[in-house]
Protein backbone atom coordinates (compact mmCIF):
# COMPACT_ATOMS: atom_id res chain seq x y z
CA UNK A 1 0.00 0.00 0.00
CA UNK A 2 1.21 3.41 -0.87
CA UNK A 3 0.57 6.25 0.19
CA UNK A 4 0.92 9.02 3.13
CA UNK A 5 1.45 7.48 6.82
CA UNK A 6 0.81 10.54 9.86
CA UNK A 7 1.88 9.81 13.40
CA UNK A 8 1.37 12.38 15.99
CA UNK A 9 3.55 11.01 18.77
CA UNK A 10 7.34 11.38 18.76
CA UNK A 11 7.17 8.09 20.31
CA UNK A 12 5.29 6.76 17.21
CA UNK A 13 7.08 5.53 14.06
CA UNK A 14 6.41 3.61 11.23
CA UNK A 15 5.44 -0.24 11.94
CA UNK A 16 8.71 -2.76 10.77
CA UNK A 17 6.96 -3.66 7.76
CA UNK A 18 6.90 -0.40 6.77
CA UNK A 19 10.71 0.17 7.37
CA UNK A 20 11.74 -2.82 5.50
CA UNK A 21 9.57 -2.31 2.46
CA UNK A 22 10.33 1.64 2.34
CA UNK A 23 12.96 3.00 4.39
CA UNK A 24 15.54 1.01 2.68
CA UNK A 25 18.89 1.11 0.09
CA UNK A 26 20.84 4.50 0.07
CA UNK A 27 19.54 7.62 1.67
CA UNK A 28 20.11 11.18 1.95
CA UNK A 29 19.25 13.29 5.13
CA UNK A 30 18.17 17.01 5.10
CA UNK A 31 18.26 19.19 8.26
CA UNK A 32 16.51 22.27 8.01
CA UNK A 33 15.33 25.21 10.95
CA UNK A 34 17.28 25.99 13.71
CA UNK A 35 19.32 23.38 15.03
CA UNK A 36 18.10 20.79 12.93
CA UNK A 37 14.86 20.05 14.40
CA UNK A 38 13.07 19.13 11.00
CA UNK A 39 14.80 16.18 9.32
CA UNK A 40 14.38 14.70 6.04
CA UNK A 41 15.35 11.15 4.95
CA UNK A 42 14.82 10.46 1.43
CA UNK A 43 15.02 6.72 0.45
CA UNK A 44 14.63 5.25 -2.81
CA UNK A 45 11.12 4.71 -2.23
CA UNK A 46 9.94 6.68 0.70
CA UNK A 47 10.80 9.94 2.28
CA UNK A 48 10.48 10.49 6.18
CA UNK A 49 10.25 14.02 7.66
CA UNK A 50 10.76 14.42 11.05
CA UNK A 51 9.33 17.27 13.17
CA UNK A 52 11.46 17.32 17.13
CA UNK A 53 9.72 20.24 17.73
CA UNK A 54 6.28 19.21 18.19
CA UNK A 55 7.03 15.78 17.50
CA UNK A 56 5.27 14.99 13.70
CA UNK A 57 6.95 12.09 11.68
CA UNK A 58 5.00 11.36 8.40
CA UNK A 59 6.24 8.47 6.08
CA UNK A 60 5.36 9.31 2.23
CA UNK A 61 5.86 6.33 0.26
CA UNK A 62 5.22 5.62 -3.62
CA UNK A 63 7.25 8.07 -6.59
CA UNK A 64 3.55 10.46 -6.55
CA UNK A 65 3.12 10.67 -2.44
CA UNK A 66 7.23 11.14 -1.91
CA UNK A 67 6.84 14.47 -3.65
CA UNK A 68 4.60 15.88 -1.57
CA UNK A 69 7.14 15.69 1.30
CA UNK A 70 8.72 19.39 -0.16
CA UNK A 71 5.79 21.03 0.19
CA UNK A 72 4.84 19.67 3.99
CA UNK A 73 8.56 21.28 4.53
CA UNK A 74 7.26 24.63 3.18
CA UNK A 75 4.07 24.07 5.31
CA UNK A 76 5.84 23.20 8.57
CA UNK A 77 8.41 26.09 8.24
CA UNK A 78 5.83 28.53 7.28
CA UNK A 79 3.61 27.72 10.43
CA UNK A 80 6.75 27.60 13.01
CA UNK A 81 8.01 30.85 11.86
CA UNK A 82 4.55 32.61 12.18
CA UNK A 83 3.68 30.45 15.71
CA UNK A 84 3.48 32.44 18.41
CA UNK A 85 6.09 30.74 20.53
CA UNK A 86 8.00 30.23 17.23
CA UNK A 87 11.44 31.16 16.82
CA UNK A 88 12.68 34.54 14.64
CA UNK A 89 15.90 32.00 13.11
CA UNK A 90 13.38 30.14 11.19
CA UNK A 91 12.54 33.28 9.05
Amino acid sequence: MMGVFRYDNKYAAPTKEQRERYMKGDSEEHLFGPDGQIMLIVYDEAAYLKDDIDGTRILFTGAKDKEKVYDEIKRLLDFHAHREDGSRSFL
